[in-house]
């Protein structure tokens, strides 16, 4: 069974840091790209950042965000520095795969990331 168990998230004032865990089970860690996306109410869930072999961002948290992996510990991190309103959103961790034809795919269950005065 997989699972990807997230924590961390909660309330920060504009200017602060958060850091989210991932915890995966269940699947060969270290060959899946691991991700971190998030959503806001009434839009499509976007991709803040990912990591394999290379990583990438979005342009909206190049410079704030840093994505990170522990394959010991089958965890993946994202460090939220200077965090400003409009990173308010429910985060949540991915897991994919591309194997032949075959697509994996599996997500976390959220956490809220709320950025207010």
């Amino acid at each position: 069974q997989v699972q990807l168990v997230q924590s961390g998230g909660g309330l920060v004032h504009p200017g602060g840091s958060l850091r989210l865990s991932c915890e995966a089970s269940g699947i060969p860690f270290s060959t899946y790209t691991m991700g971190w996306f998030r959503q806001t109410p009434g839009k499509q869930r976007e991709l803040v950042a990912s990591m394999k072999s290379d990583t990438i961002y979005d342009d909206s948290v190049k410079g704030r965000f840093t994505i990170s992996r522990d394959n010991a510990k089958n965890t993946v991190y994202l460090q939220m520095n200077s965090l400003k309103p409009e990173d308010t959103a429910v985060y949540y961790c991915n897991a994919e795969r591309k194997l032949m034809s075959t697509r994996y795919n599996y997500w976390g269950q959220g956490t809220q990331v709320t950025v207010s005065s």
